[in-house]
């Protein structure tokens, strides 16, 4: 019997891992209400282009609570409102400080109706699951998952069913405005 692998299957959905954008670290705030640094706004802006031309608009956008994730999608949004202004939110406190494993079962509960979703999140969680479903080591494009990246998969199955072996990264960038 020969079993498919992943890259014989038209993907179903895509996974879109957007890191947020380079944060400030003037003032004595705590992690979590952190902003965007003046290059961050820039960079942030810079991948709203590119996930509007390369991506364009998803179904979903699951996004930390933490203030530099929130200012990175609104600066996507305001680069590009006519494809990324009215895409639905929903601000997940558990991204924040998640590993691969909270983030894939945040992913594995989407709905089937979602067939593009982008997740806003943080390092190392967001880069660790971008190494994970892709099974690369720190040589590859995701070695050194930068500020503002976006990494692009293909997912070949359910929501329920993802994880190594039936994602395939698509594209990595990390716009810079």
């Amino acid at each position: 019997m020969v079993t498919a692998r992943a890259e014989d299957t038209p993907p179903l959905r895509r996974l879109v891992l957007l890191r947020h954008a380079k944060s400030s670290w003037d003032g004595d705030l705590a992690d979590v209400a952190r902003p965007l640094s003046p290059r961050g706004r820039r960079d942030a802006a810079a991948a709203g282009h590119w996930l509007a031309e390369h991506v364009g608009r998803p179904d979903l956008v699951l996004c930390s609570t933490a203030v530099r994730t929130r200012q990175t999608w609104d600066r996507v949004v305001e680069a590009e409102p006519d494809a990324l202004g009215t895409v639905p939110v929903r601000f997940e406190s558990t991204i924040y400080e998640a590993w691969s494993d909270t983030l894939l079962d945040l992913l594995h509960a989407l709905p089937a109706t979602v067939t593009t979703v982008v997740l806003v999140g943080h390092g190392p969680g967001l880069p660790d699951l971008a190494q994970r479903l892709n099974r690369v080591s720190g040589d590859g494009p995701l070695g050194k998952y930068k500020t503002s990246g976006i990494a692009v998969f293909a997912v070949f199955g359910s929501w329920d069913d993802l994880g190594p072996g039936n994602a395939a990264l698509t594209a990595y960038e990390a716009p810079r405005g």
